[in-house]
């Protein structure tokens, strides 16, 4: 016999060594499964558990000593598996130096109808000096609606429009300077030097950027979206937030923001009420993720405003046709698609076939 046959180990003894080798192997995968499953589910338990805190109640609400004596309508939001867009209000408020359960003016409305067929969604800005009909509490500007209660503002929102709004989103400026820090910021293109203070408001509150393209943090974005001393004031604030908007939301959408939304979510609930419920925004948020935008709009338009004057004297901004008004919101979100030309299709034939 050779002298390497007599040295090599018994069969069953090298079977029996494989066989240990592939132990410690399951187990560290078993471990690593483990810990993926627990990651999944503290990261949905989180989401879930901030998302169902947004709607507050109560004495965790700002509307915990309104008292909305006026019978408005609130629509049932639509069934998904058809066709009828969901409109959402968003006000944003001022609240420094309102007294403690005081609900503030709202600094900021916006609408967004999402479609959910079309995937897209629309913007719609109002002018907080419009001057509008608030059911059972007469004429008065459109940012007075919200103290009165969020089902007022909507159905205020709502008669002005001329579309249903389903939901409402309420938050202030500290929930928005935390959200856009969550997310870490905002890099975006400053078009000209903004600089504004007043003793009133305070230093913190001061607005001072240089203009050009730049990283905003959550204060800068603030004074971004705020400032108004422009020739045409609030007009051209509404144009500035509808932009800066769409890049919030398309950093929302990003990898990094997706992996962030637990923290994200955690620091701007204390900040934020609405309707929805937990299942409402877990719809919204998975159409809302494959749409995008495709109109913003200021309410009014140029070409359907008015300047009127109130009883006591102010100026605020009148509408001249409210008819028209509603007509143009309907014309905004039932554009077509933009088609490509025949010359466009030929041209980018002929790249496709040079490449």
């Amino acid at each position: 016999m050779r002298k390497e046959e007599r040295e090599m180990p018994p069969r069953t003894k090298r079977h029996a060594k494989t066989g240990k080798s592939k132990k410690p192997l399951l187990w560290t995968l078993a471990i690593i499964l483990l810990l993926i499953i627990g990651f999944v589910v503290y990261f949905f338990g989180s989401i879930f558990k901030n998302l169902d805190d947004f709607n507050k109640s109560g004495e965790n609400s700002p509307f915990k000593n309104v008292v909305e004596t006026v019978d408005v309508e609130t629509p049932e939001p639509p069934k998904w598996e058809g066709t009828e867009p969901v409109n959402i209000l968003l006000m944003g408020v001022d609240a420094r130096g309102v007294k403690e359960g005081e609900v503030p003016r709202s600094d900021t409305m916006l609408v967004a109808s999402l479609d959910p067929v079309k995937k897209k969604f629309y913007v719609f800005s109002i002018l907080r000096d419009t001057y509008v009909s608030i059911p059972d509490r007469g004429k008065d500007r459109i940012n007075t609606a919200i103290t009165h209660g969020p089902n007022v503002a909507m159905q205020t929102v709502s008669d002005l429009l001329g579309i249903p709004i389903q939901y409402w989103v309420y938050t202030d400026f500290q929930g928005f300077i935390k959200l856009i820090d969550a997310i870490g910021g905002i890099d975006y293109e400053v078009e000209k030097d903004m600089v504004y203070k007043t003793k009133a408001d305070g230093p913190e509150y001061d607005i001072d950027l240089k203009k050009g393209f730049q990283h905003l943090d959550g204060n800068m974005a603030l004074q971004y979206v705020r400032f108004r001393h422009d020739a045409t004031s609030d007009f051209t604030r509404t144009q500035r937030q509808r932009g800066f908007l769409k890049a919030v939301a398309d950093k929302m959408k990003s990898t990094t923001s997706l992996i962030k939304l637990p923290t994200i979510l955690s620091a701007v609930n204390p900040y934020v009420d609405t309707n929805l419920t937990l299942n409402d925004m877990w719809k919204l948020a998975n159409v809302g993720y494959q749409s995008s935008m495709s109109g913003s709009e200021q309410i009014p338009p140029m070409e359907l405003l008015v300047e009127e004057k109130t009883s006591g004297g102010s100026a605020v901004i009148g509408i001249r046709s409210n008819e028209e008004l509603k007509q143009f919101v309907q014309e905004t979100m039932s554009d077509p698609e933009p088609t490509a030309s025949p010359e466009a299709t030929d041209d980018s034939s002929t790249t496709e076939t040079g490449q």
